[in-house]
């Protein structure tokens, strides 16, 4: 299976945890902000956003292609939960 290379790395991060886990906690890990910030006026704003919402679409397509499955739905007060299923692990590389 063809995985994006945030898709692998969002995968890859939720099948290292030992608990499960909201998708959205790791996206400032696979996309840092620039240090010091990214105020509204920062030049790198509009793409740094852009890179964290292509991570939401990431969290999507993990779940329509069946590599995650949600443990904890989400209830108001944070995201859904989820663990990488026997598919994601496989789909993993070695």
């Amino acid at each position: 299976m063809t995985l994006s290379n945030d898709e692998r790395e969002l995968l890859r991060l939720v099948e290292k945890s030992t608990n499960p886990v909201a998708m959205s906690d790791f996206f400032q890990t696979i996309h840092p902000p620039t240090p010091g910030g990214l105020d509204e006026n920062h030049p790198d704003r509009e793409a740094w956003t852009e890179r964290q919402l292509a991570l939401y679409g990431a969290s999507i397509s993990l779940h329509s292609k069946g590599l995650v499955r949600v443990v904890s739905p989400a209830n108001g007060a944070r995201p859904d939960l989820v663990e990488a299923t026997a598919e994601g692990r496989a789909a993993l590389p070695t």
